[in-house]
């Protein structure tokens, strides 16, 4: 019998990823999925389903705060972009994790650990909140702290922009630029500076001058010889090239 299991992440295409993956399994049927967390907190609380993949960094509620709310919580699968050294020490019977983006292998090894827990639930059970416990420390300990503005010099002036409504970092003459509603604003880094500092779920270097916030990312699109064409979501519908070294990083990451 199949496993029933609900998906929750905040990023679509992740969510399309991994749901492609599932699917290729043969050994899960996909009974709901959502990038809302709290409608994942009414979902899973009305059916709880056999599994939960559940993404533990979102807006407004963490993948932890999503399991506080339920009267009972299903066995979780987390799925984080956090390094598989620091959640080495959490890969217990009841509950299991997957580094962003997902490996294939990896993912049926964690299918196989829920079915084998399947068979004896009452050591599952009696794992998951201790867990939970332990796990929340150790990443609020370890969090990197990501910024969330950025400065451009505008004269003797200091204007400070949101990244999250920055579509891309851009190179060009020895200058780097960030691209937001519509302008462009010279920032002292550079791409390789922003690509170390900048939450990488968030931001991924596609060419040696340029950097995407992929919630911009609006469609795909193959190009001759291998690289790739992204059009952003912005008024411009700007597009921007993958290079043909990065397609494959690119395709990775989003499931493309």
């Amino acid at each position: 019998m199949k496993l029933h299991a609900y998906m929750v992440d905040d990023e679509p295409l992740a969510l399309a990823r991994l749901r492609r993956l599932l699917l290729k399994t043969d050994r899960v049927e996909i009974v709901g999925a959502t990038t809302v967390p709290e409608e994942a907190v009414a979902a899973l609380t009305c059916n709880p389903p056999d599994l939960c993949f559940l993404d533990i960094h979102m807006p407004r509620l963490s993948g932890f705060d999503v399991l506080a709310k339920l009267p009972t919580q299903p066995m979780v699968i987390f799925t984080t972009a956090y390094d598989r050294y620091a959640l080495k020490a959490f890969g217990v019977n009841s509950v299991d994790y997957l580094l962003k983006p997902i490996d294939p292998e990896q993912l049926e090894r964690a299918l196989a650990k829920v079915e084998n827990l399947r068979r004896s639930p009452a050591s599952a059970a009696g794992d998951i909140g201790a867990l939970l416990e332990r796990l929340a420390k150790t990443l609020a300990q370890a969090k990197p702290d990501y910024p969330e503005r950025i400065a451009s010099r505008l004269g003797t002036r200091l204007w400070f922009l949101d990244l999250a409504k920055v579509t891309h970092f851009y190179a060009e003459d020895k200058l780097t630029f960030a691209s937001s509603e519509g302008q462009s604003f010279c920032v002292d880094h550079t791409i390789a500076d922003l690509e170390k500092s900048l939450d990488p779920k968030k931001f991924l270097r596609i060419h040696r001058a340029t950097l995407v916030n992929l919630a911009w990312v609006k469609e795909v699109a193959p190009l001759p010889g291998g690289s790739l064409n992204l059009r952003l979501k912005d008024a411009a519908h700007t597009s921007v090239t993958v290079a043909r070294d990065r397609a494959t990083a690119f395709r990775t990451r989003v499931g493309f």
